[in-house]
């Protein structure tokens, strides 16, 4: 009797290993999302699922799905318990994972003018519906835009005098520059001295902690940047380009940048693709077509999603709620929500941080 369930178990948990996952697109059983496979004398079966990912709307689809298949290869009666484990994941060189944050994830474009923040913004927003802890930095040191587009206004407030707390925006955690400055003035710094603002900016705010936290970048592939992605602790990197050479030239580099500091390129995602007309449904390809997927194609990275040129969405954001908040079950909000699932899941088939396991050498004089 105890071999025939070591079979059956060893046959369930064979079917689970041809099963992908939807968002991470690997089997069950090499990725460690299974955690237990239990059959009980009668045969009843109960399984344990854990997801790297954001899985508030994803858990129950998951569990249907891994029940059929078990049932499919056999079982009566299925149990299958779904839960969410976003771990810390591998950062670049000898950097360490900060407190407080288990993964940061850059978002970059090699010219201004491509949506970039707007993404950033919707990006955070949609982790966040779909049931992470998720902060938001503005690196966008001269153009900063993140307080008008998540509605947040005021100073951050130091509780120890040594650290500042993040404000609150539609559920997220976010500091920028733009909440030490007034609106209308000009940010005259240096490279260098900018740089070094955003360093401290990210290092002395108080995150609590944070499953994600999107960088929203300045944009082009200067001096600031290449500090920021050589000093900051980047799990990975999304670029948003728009189909057009002219952009797409520009966001090669922002890419190319990433490859040579060993921050890993999570995908691309063309911003502005199709406008579709509010009259006749026509689509109409305003700034080209097929740009994601050259770049794609020639850089051997996927590519995350293609949003549209909306006149919502930009009026949406510009009011300070934008549309992943406005209309979470919209058209629109749900390509962002697509999106936002690629880039969890590109995040959890990276490699595990275990920085934190190794001890802590301190040499003390005597």
């Amino acid at each position: 009797m105890e071999q025939q369930l070591m079979i059956t178990a060893e046959t369930l948990r064979a079917a689970l290993a041809g099963l992908q996952d939807p968002v991470m697109e690997v089997d069950y059983v090499s990725s460690n999302m299974l955690k237990s496979l239990e059959v009980a004398d009668n045969g009843d079966v109960t399984v344990s699922i854990e997801l790297g990912y954001p899985a508030r709307h994803r858990a129950q689809a998951v569990g249907e799905r891994v029940g059929e298949c078990l049932k499919a290869a056999g079982a009566a009666h299925v149990t299958v318990n779904v839960t969410q484990n976003i771990i810390a994941h591998k950062v670049q060189g000898t950097l360490r994972v900060m407190r407080g944050v288990k993964n940061i994830i850059a978002v970059s474009s090699g010219k201004g003018g491509v949506g970039k923040s707007t993404v950033s913004a919707n990006l955070a927003l949609a982790l966040a519906y779909e049931g992470a802890n998720v902060g938001v930095l503005d690196a966008d040191v001269y153009g900063p835009s993140q307080p008008t587009m998540l509605g947040v206004k005021g100073q951050p407030v130091s509780l120890d005098g040594q650290t500042m707390e993040p404000l609150l925006g539609h559920g997220l955690q976010v500091n920028s520059v733009g909440f030490m400055v007034d609106e209308d003035e000009p940010m005259i710094w240096r490279g260098p001295l900018a740089a070094g603002a955003l360093e401290q900016l990210l290092n002395q705010t108080n995150w609590k902690d944070l499953d994600y936290l999107v960088v929203d970048m300045p944009p082009g592939t200067g001096d600031i940047q290449l500090t920021l992605s050589q000093s900051v602790p980047i799990t990975g990197a999304v670029v948003v380009t728009t189909p057009q050479d002219i952009a797409l030239i520009d966001a090669k580099k922002g890419l190319r940048m990433f490859e040579k500091v060993n921050v890993p390129v999570l995908g691309v995602v063309e911003n502005m693709s199709v406008f579709i007309c509010p009259k006749c449904g026509e689509a109409h390809h305003i700034f080209g077509e097929g740009g994601a997927e050259r770049m794609s194609e020639q850089y051997g990275v996927p590519v995350l999603g293609h949003l549209p040129l909306s006149a919502r969405i930009r009026e949406e954001a510009d009011g300070g709620c934008p549309t992943v908040v406005k209309d979470p079950e919209s058209r629109e909000a749900q390509m962002y929500r697509e999106l936002a699932m690629k880039v969890a899941g590109s995040v959890a088939k990276l490699a595990k941080d275990y920085t934190a396991r190794m001890p802590q050498i301190k040499v003390v004089k005597d």
